[in-house]
């Protein structure tokens, strides 16, 4: 990251007293000082040293998919941006401002998993403990700087566009606490990664990462599903949808409140060149004028139009009552996963597999 501007100069006192701060509260944590609690049941911990998104929700699907059908899960956020306050076990009916829009969309793709809300970790892990009977493994989400809960395998993601290696610390920069707090991770995950990322880069960031011995690093990308209507109303074959717009090359009017739309636009215009935008900020929740404009914009356009979105957008819009039904009939998102490179797949499904299959199975014996 280079300093782009003198204005970062007049930040770096800032950043420095940031830091001191960070410093002594991790060495507060590291001398057990500030203790951390610890569970017999699974705990898995994802999260970043980086603001902005680096893929945590798309992760949590992962682990959530990867266990569900095994093992009893729960998943545990903060959800951000959301109008309520304490504990919240999510319902398929809960609205993404009351427990937030990353945990709705997790709720609504796996019924069958446990989701909660409470900012406070230790909290909402002993009140699902004592809700849900026989459960075999938590999944926290957001959760890296969240020590007072000590986790069995904490997975730390980097966004290979914004290197911590190459980063500064808040608000000079991205960053959260220094790189080398990463050292508290058993897994290091290089998430974004171009999907055609060649052996000697993958060489040449694990020698910038310089992962230790006992850490993993692994390397993922983005995939993006067929494009699906936003409303159900929309009747349409979703396997030739994607095929069929890019036959169509329409003009296509972006709708993102994400914390950073540039991979998501780079999809797009693989699609169609023809390109509009509107951007929101992340998590925004789209109130009626949001929509005016939205249609607004939309009108504007001639004929042989789509409106995009992303899928976390789409969970919020499937929250409004009143939206205009010229956009309800015209609005898609894109589902995303992500994808191991480097045949990396099976050695971390493993890893994660055989964690909570032990300390699950050892959790049951004890309690007998």
């Amino acid at each position: 990251m280079q300093i782009k501007s003198k204005i970062y100069w007049y930040l770096f006192p800032f950043a420095v007293l940031y830091w001191i701060i960070i410093y002594i509260r991790n060495i507060l944590f590291d001398l057990n000082i500030l203790s951390s609690k610890e569970y017999q049941v699974p705990v898995i911990s994802v999260g970043n040293i980086t603001v902005g998104g680096t893929g945590k929700t798309p992760f949590i699907e992962y682990l959530a998919n990867l266990l569900y059908k095994d093992f009893s899960v729960a998943v545990l956020s903060r959800g951000y941006k959301r109008t309520s306050r304490g504990f919240i076990l999510a319902g398929l009916s809960s609205s993404s401002k009351e427990i937030g829009d990353e945990p709705k969309q997790i709720k609504q793709k796996f019924p069958d998993v446990n989701v909660a809300v409470d900012t406070n970790r230790v909290r909402g892990i002993d009140k699902l403990l004592n809700k849900i009977t026989g459960l075999d493994v938590l999944l926290l989400d957001d959760a890296y700087q969240h020590r007072y809960v000590k986790p069995g395998i904490s997975i730390v993601l980097v966004d290979y566009n914004h290197l911590i290696t190459k980063d500064y610390i808040l608000p000079v920069g991205r960053l959260r606490e220094p790189a080398r707090e990463t050292r508290r991770a058993n897994i290091i995950i290089v998430t974004k990664c171009p999907k055609d990322l060649k052996p000697i880069e993958r060489r040449i960031l694990q020698k910038e990462i310089n992962p230790f011995p006992y850490q993993n690093l692994y390397f993922t990308k983005i995939t993006y599903q067929i494009i699906k209507p936003v409303f159900n109303h929309i009747e349409i074959d979703s396997n030739d949808l994607t095929d069929k717009l890019k036959n169509q090359k329409p003009v296509i009017l972006i709708i993102t409140g994400i914390a950073n739309p540039r991979l998501f636009k780079k999809y797009a215009r693989g699609i169609s060149s023809k390109i509009k935008e509107l951007h929101f900020p992340d998590h925004h929740f789209f109130e009626k004028s949001d929509l005016d404009k939205i249609l607004e914009e939309f009108r504007k356009i001639s004929n042989n139009k789509i409106i995009l979105t992303t899928e976390k957008d789409a969970t919020r819009f499937r929250d409004i009552n009143d939206i205009p039904g010229e956009l309800k009939d015209n609005m898609y998102y894109v589902p995303i996963s992500i994808e191991f490179l480097f045949n990396q797949q099976d050695e971390f499904n493993k890893q994660i597999f055989d964690y909570v299959s032990k300390n699950a199975k050892y959790r049951k014996m004890a309690t007998v």
